[in-house]
């Protein structure tokens, strides 16, 4: 499919460049190819030498890639991101009150919204049936990916609620932005995003257990081999709390204390950075090295609070995220302020019927499925990748569900050939304490590669700065 059947972020189709970004292309006509080629090779030196790496899983030797940054960044003007904001805390809002209702008063299955059928599924966690989480918070941090595919239509692709991660690229993109070319923020009013640690380091602070007047939080990984390491490290080191393993922790006495070298230190609020199935081994996986033995028993009893809470995976799995729309009208009473992409639920015998007739139309997702893998895109798949898939969708159909293959909006971007378009999408990230919250920017990941549809860094994807602008573009002219 050709480039110009795709909505284009900065050029509008017969009428030039947007309004939005006339001053930016005003600078780039005075800037050369290979100044920008330079700056680039300039931002991939400082990215290695600060360490912004991604571990690919399944690689040789699990070997460490540096994620490709583009210098050219999307633009969001101030009213774009007040309804792409409203729209992500609605929706965060309601899949909070979603969370707390299935592991308590369960109304909105009695209600006949959502079938009972969600309380066994995989991610559902019995031993949360009646905990009370503080201020009934069960999603701290979300990342919510939303697709663009006209110039009023946005969708929500995807909700990431157990462990959302690519907020450090969003910050560390911005450093390296402003570095390179200190010029444009200064013609520019684009709204700040470095406060983020802050943010939400106040916003972990607020939800430790009552009564606790100066709470110590710390950062739970699992360790340097982790794909987020890098992040992990970065955000404890930016909101100036301990990182941490499964073994600097220990339970005594029904709470959580960290080892130092003064002696053991009580902690109230641990954002962890570890999946359900290894974050005890008493309560779940009993090999798991990871975890803090003893943990989910101080965290039932109201010891300690865990951001993002166990048993969210329910809630973002994606044969779930079909019956948001819905959550949003039974617990706020408000129609969603942004749109679901239509989706075929496989366990359906139509829909199923339907997709096995259209597989070269669809694109097809496993319901927990992350990161680009277990899925197909029908347009660019071959006829064996497609066949092959079929049988894996018959071997197991309720494991699915299929989307129409999207128009995703197109940003231009520096690759080896010059500038051209590429595929984007955006994940804002919601902040969930005292008030819920975003920073006025996103991860924006962007296709790397022609033609590809497929955003997520491990399949090659790219980043780039995304740039809310606090004031008309009109009144700012980039020199």
């Amino acid at each position: 499919m050709s480039a110009a059947k795709f909505f284009d972020e900065m050029h509008s189709r017969g009428e030039g460049v947007r309004d939005l970004y006339a001053p930016y292309d005003d600078w780039l006509k005075n800037i050369s190819s290979s100044q920008l080629q330079s700056k680039s090779r300039e931002a991939e030196v400082l990215f290695r030498r600060v360490g912004i790496t991604f571990n690919v899983y399944g690689e040789d030797a699990g070997t460490e890639r540096l994620i490709p940054f583009d210098v050219i960044p999307r633009m969001l003007d101030a009213q774009e991101w007040d309804v792409l904001s409203k729209g992500c805390i609605q929706r965060v809002k309601a899949l909070n009150m979603f969370l707390h209702d299935i592991y308590h008063q369960r109304e909105i299955i009695r209600a006949g919204v959502i079938d009972a059928r969600i309380l066994t599924h995989s991610q559902y966690r019995p031993e949360m049936f009646n905990v009370d989480v503080p201020n009934g918070i069960y999603a701290h941090i979300a990342g919510i990916d939303i697709v663009r595919t006209d110039e009023r239509q946005f969708y929500v692709l995807e909700d990431n609620l157990r462990t959302p991660s690519g907020v450090s690229y969003m910050l560390e993109d911005r450093k390296m932005m402003m570095r390179l070319f200190p010029e444009l923020f200064r013609h520019y009013s684009i709204a700040p995003v470095e406060h983020y640690p802050q943010v939400l380091k106040n916003n972990l602070r607020s939800v430790a257990q009552p009564g606790v007047k100066d709470p110590t939080v710390v950062l739970l990984t699992p360790g340097a081999y982790n794909s987020a390491y890098f992040e992990h490290a970065f955000l404890a080191q930016q909101m100036g709390v301990e990182l941490v393993e499964g073994q600097d922790l220990f339970v005594r006495n029904n709470a959580v204390y960290m080892r130092t070298t003064e002696g053991p230190r009580r902690v109230d609020v641990i954002y962890r950075r570890i999946d359900d199935d290894f974050i005890d081994p008493l309560a779940f996986r009993p090999d798991s090295m990871l975890g803090v033995p003893g943990l989910m028993s101080v965290y039932r009893a109201g010891g300690v609070t865990l951001a993002n809470a166990v048993g969210t995976g329910v809630a973002d799995d994606k044969s779930t995220y079909i019956r948001v729309p819905d959550m949003i009208r039974f617990y706020l009473g408000e129609e969603p302020i942004l749109s679901n992409v239509p989706t075929y639920e496989l366990s359906k015998a139509d829909d199923l019927a339907y997709v096995l007739a259209h597989l070269s139309e669809l694109v097809v997702k496993e319901v927990q499925g992350s990161g680009g893998y277990g899925m197909l895109v029908g347009p660019s798949a071959s006829k064996k990748e497609i066949e092959e898939f079929r049988l894996r969708i018959l071997s197991n159909p309720a494991n699915y569900i299929a989307q129409p293959t999207l128009s995703l909006s197109t940003c231009p971007t520096l690759v080896e050939q010059g500038i051209a378009p590429r595929h984007v999408d955006l994940r804002p990230f919601v902040l969930s304490g005292k008030t819920v919250s975003l920073v006025p920017g996103a991860l924006c990941r962007v296709a790397m590669r022609e033609g590809s549809l497929v955003v997520n860094s491990s399949q090659g994807g790219g980043t780039k700065d995304t740039w809310v602008l606090q004031a008309p573009v009109a009144a700012k002219k980039a020199a």
